[in-house]
């Protein structure tokens, strides 16, 4: 789908290139389809451009080479793009090529997500940058929306500690002292843009505790993954911190 409108979008400029002057009313109809596309993408992909320049650094009678510079967010992600795109013309064709490629992008810090940036400006491919990045962005969101839910919800057991934006949560008991579940969610994306969600469940109980549910706090990590998949992300969160709150 994104590869169609895509590509649509470039054959029309470039088609529209070549028959030379055109009446307003098909340059404003292009322009009106070219919107079209454009809504349509932000919409399902969730990217948002929010600057463009560019910049000719070479040009012939069949050779042009321009840097752009591009600027966005996908989501609660901003990314910048640097790249020259190589365009040559051959009778009534126009070929385009990217030549190099610079990514800047939030949560660069990220080991996978700074493997994949490398791997996609090592192939200068805007297509699966863009892919990837509508997918990493969507379960990041999701991740950060999840996480303001229950501690909206559960304010007095739910804690944030590296805020909105944290891969994690702790789960406490009021109650209990010392008392502490917490829930990890990264992102994993690999160096193809494949992105994938993994959590697991830490413990830190009192030895006192401990002494008594010795059993249940060493199976509790293998049962949030079953129910993990038996139930699916939300409720399986939401059954441990209600576990969590009736622990006395």
């Amino acid at each position: 789908m994104l590869r169609g409108v895509h590509g649509k979008s470039f054959q029309r400029e470039f088609q529209g290139g070549s028959k030379g002057h055109e009446s307003p009313s098909d340059l404003k109809a292009q322009l009106e389809n070219l919107e079209t596309d454009l809504s349509f993408l932000m919409k399902f992909t969730g990217i948002q451009f929010t600057s463009h320049s560019k910049k000719t650094v070479e040009q012939t009678r069949n050779r042009t080479v321009r840097k752009h510079r591009l600027s966005g967010n996908c989501h609660s992600l901003s990314f910048q793009l640097e790249f020259q795109l190589l365009e040559m013309q051959k009778k009534e064709n126009v070929s385009a090529v990217i030549t190099d490629l610079s990514i800047i992008m939030e949560s660069g810090e990220d080991s996978d997500v700074s493997k994949f940036v490398s791997s996609t400006e090592e192939h200068r491919n805007l297509l699966t940058f863009f892919r990837s990045l509508s997918s990493y962005a969507e379960w990041y969101e999701h991740r950060r929306c999840t996480f303001l839910h229950f501690k909206g919800k559960y304010p007095d057991i739910v804690t944030l500690p590296e805020g909105q934006l944290g891969d994690y949560i702790i789960l406490r008991n009021p109650k209990i002292s010392g008392f502490e579940l917490m829930i990890i969610w990264k992102i994993h994306i690999d160096e193809e843009g494949r992105t994938t969600p993994v959590l697991d469940l830490l413990t830190k109980v009192p030895e006192q505790v401990l002494e008594q549910k010795m059993a249940t706090t060493e199976t509790a990590p293998a049962r949030f993954r079953s129910m993990l998949l038996l139930f699916g992300i939300e409720a399986a969160v939401e059954n441990l911190i209600k576990v969590v709150g009736l622990e006395k």
